[in-house]
């Protein structure tokens, strides 16, 4: 019998769209059949669509491919993944708090991770109908659509999304000029936008895991965006930890002087 090739980029590419756009339409049906919330033990909330979600994702990813390793916000983690050439890294809800709230701005980011980076990977916001995507040397897509970062050099005229408050809090040895800040609950979401040019940046200073950002990294990687911490480290995923301390996400024109104010300021844990 002969042996069956191992999938292309292409091909794992179009099982995390394939298999979140499913995802998508799971979790819109639980919610219109109405959500059971509850709390996490940091206090967050977990809805039933979370978890059902999760689960679906979990079984139909490793159906597909059963070598592969595992990494969820909500499935435990295992330290089994660390010796796995292959690792789905996924938030099955990202935005919980909107999504329970109507936004229409929550997402299902999935990701492929080989060699400690993200090689295939997908946002998607089912309620807004955009399917972000990318795949390593392969671009990045808006529904199928090529997409790139903005060109903007200028922050004062620069479109942020993320917490306006942030950028008026004392902590900033320099003031930031003023610009336009518009919010929405996913932070995937929040850097896919940056990947579209629909924002300049994005910024934030309390901590991220990688499930938060993994796909979304790739995507605005491939868009021609910059990705990394506030001290300008670049991610890597796959590792025991998966605490990112911080996050910049912004155009090639604005992350050199985004880096530079973040470089300013105190250590992360006196703020």
């Amino acid at each position: 019998m002969m042996s069956r090739a191992a999938p292309t980029l292409q091909d794992e590419l179009d099982l995390l769209i394939d298999r979140a756009r499913r995802a998508g339409a799971l979790a819109q049906h639980l919610k219109a059949q109405g959500l059971n919330i509850s709390y996490k033990s940091d206090g967050s909330i977990v809805t039933n669509a979370d978890l059902e979600v999760d689960l679906w994702l979990k079984e139909a990813l490793l159906d597909a491919r059963p070598g592969y390793a595992w990494q969820s916000e909500e499935s435990p983690d295992t330290p089994a993944r660390l010796t796995q050439s292959h690792l789905f890294v996924l938030d099955p809800i990202d935005g919980t708090m909107g999504f329970t709230k109507g936004s229409p701005y929550w997402t299902i980011a999935l990701c492929l991770v080989q060699a400690r980076q993200p090689v295939a990977a997908v946002v998607y916001a089912p309620d807004a109908q955009e399917m972000y995507s990318a795949g390593k040397g392969l671009g990045a897509f808006l529904n199928g659509e090529p997409i790139g970062a903005s060109a903007t050099t200028d922050l004062s005229v620069a479109q942020g999304i993320g917490d306006a408050r942030l950028f008026g809090r004392d902590i900033w040895p320099e003031p930031w000029p003023k610009m336009s800040i518009t919010s929405r609950p996913s932070v995937a979401y929040r850097m896919v936008c940056v990947a579209a040019g629909r924002a300049d940046f994005t910024l934030a200073l309390t901590p991220k895991r990688d499930w938060d950002v993994a796909a979304a990294t790739l995507i605005c990687h491939e868009a021609g965006a910059t990705v990394s911490d506030h001290l300008g480290q670049a991610y890597d995923f796959n590792a025991p930890d998966s605490l990112k301390a911080s996050l910049i996400c912004a155009n090639s024109g604005l992350y050199p002087e985004i880096r530079r104010r973040c470089a300013a300021l105190p250590s992360l844990e006196t703020l």
